[in-house]
């Protein structure tokens, strides 16, 4: 709840910054303009206040388990942002990244976090080319527009901090990032292979270096 309540959702604070900025833009600012100001205000924080509702009423803010890949075309029909992991228990770095999903979601309810067991997901698993573990898939308006392989876009180690994850869900455009992590990084997508497991029939994950 601390977490969820320090970001006050990353669509009031855009809208925020918006109005402070036609604010400090004007000059001799009446008081018919300041009231008015005011109002558009509350309207905006009463329709992200709403959509808050809306969000949480469709699942977002946990890191949900999808019991089958039926229930994952459900889940992602009604929601426009969507990162779905692919996981195996088996597999070390799935843990890893469950981690900082179980994390994130509750901070981001503007994504709906899913995770799927690829055992359970064989057709999904064809369809959408997830050939490694762990892949993020991430979908807006109900089609893949990125996807996570590995952890080379986070640094390549499996130590790297929350935020890194984070940075790169917003890259994609998935949930919104305001933070600072990145700024320096010359972001170069590329297939990993570091420390990767290849999905093949249940219980055999053979590494793919």
């Amino acid at each position: 709840m601390e977490s969820l309540e320090h970001t006050v959702l990353a669509v009031t604070q855009k809208i925020e910054q918006k109005l402070d900025q036609e604010l400090a833009c004007l000059e001799n600012v009446g008081e018919d303009n300041l009231e008015k100001l005011r109002e558009q205000r509350l309207e905006a924080l009463r329709r992200a206040q709403s959509q808050k509702q809306e969000w949480q009423r469709k699942g977002h803010g946990s890191y949900s388990e999808l019991p089958s890949e039926r229930d994952f075309f459900a889940e992602c029909k009604e929601s426009n942002k969507v990162v779905c992991h692919f996981y195996r228990d088996v597999t070390e770095r799935c843990t890893i990244v469950d981690r900082h999903l179980g994390l994130l979601a509750p901070r981001h309810l503007e994504a709906k976090f899913l995770r799927l067991h690829v055992d359970k997901a064989p057709f999904l698993c064809k369809k959408l080319s997830v050939h490694v573990l762990p892949t993020l898939l991430l979908f807006r308006d109900n089609k893949v527009c990125d996807r996570v392989v590995g952890f080379d876009d986070m640094g390549g180690v499996d130590d790297f901090p929350t935020e890194a994850l984070e940075w790169r869900l917003g890259r994609a455009g998935v949930i919104t990032y305001t933070g600072s992590y990145g700024e320096d990084v010359v972001f170069q997508p590329k297939p990993s292979r570091r420390g990767l497991r290849r999905v093949g029939p249940s219980g055999s994950d053979d590494d793919s270096d």
